[in-house]
């Protein structure tokens, strides 16, 4: 049975992602401040990252779906610590957690690494430069890593999904949800389950030509 890790992995996209990889027979373990996490873990803390995965063992699929949606408010308002906030969870802290699990997977010859970018980190939402500018850093890391891991066997793409129905966006102000939900084709926003389908192949065996690569999931609003 495989293994897999899933941050954030107690609420939103993460939990939808946690659900469906268990329908997949893969022995799920959810890392998130909750405290229903099987561990309980700051992903931007280094020290408790490295010892939750040194007691979890062996870790063959990564879900980094940890994320805040940061501050909501023009670039030239948003106070420095909450820029920095937003980078360390949304890229120090996916860094992190990948850094800690790609070198056993590389020496196994297997691994499935899945990064949840955001359509904000392609296009870019108004009032959430942080938000977005972290996501347009996860979608570079992935491109990145994925040459890096592309003859080793190990594999990492990334998704951008658009407006998805979680409490992730309980904090975005009704404004800004209601622009980014009007740029999409389809007329609706997306379900959880729509995501964790999308997730459950890119971190299966089926997956095999394809590292590197963002997958749009957004309804139609960007195809790139």
């Amino acid at each position: 049975m495989k293994r897999a890790i899933v941050t954030g992995g107690q609420s939103g996209l993460g939990a939808a992602c946690a659900t469906r990889l268990r329908a997949d027979g893969v022995d799920v373990v959810t890392l998130d401040v909750s405290p229903d996490a099987d561990y309980v873990v700051n992903v931007t803390d280094n020290t408790a990252v490295e010892a939750a995965i040194d007691k979890i063992g062996t870790v063959d699929i990564l879900i980094n779906s940890a994320g805040i949606v940061g501050p909501n408010m023009p670039l030239w308002e948003v106070p420095l610590a909450d820029w920095m906030k937003t980078f360390d969870v949304n890229v120090h802290g996916l860094f992190t957690v990948t850094k800690a699990v790609v070198p056993s997977m590389i020496e196994r010859g297997w691994g499935r690494i899945v990064n949840i970018a955001s359509m904000a980190g392609k296009d870019g939402n108004p009032n959430l430069s942080a938000y977005s500018a972290t996501k347009a850093a996860v979608i570079g890391l992935t491109k990145s890593l994925g040459k890096e891991l592309a003859k080793t066997g190990v594999i990492a793409n990334a998704i951008a999904p658009a407006v998805i129905a979680t409490p992730f966006n309980a904090t975005t102000s009704p404004d800004v949800l209601a622009h980014i939900t009007s740029l999409i084709p389809m007329g609706r926003v997306g379900q959880p389950e729509e995501v964790a389908a999308l997730v459950s192949w890119l971190s299966s065996d089926e997956c095999s030509f394809s590292t590197g690569a963002v997958y749009d999931i957004s309804g139609g609003r960007a195809t790139y």
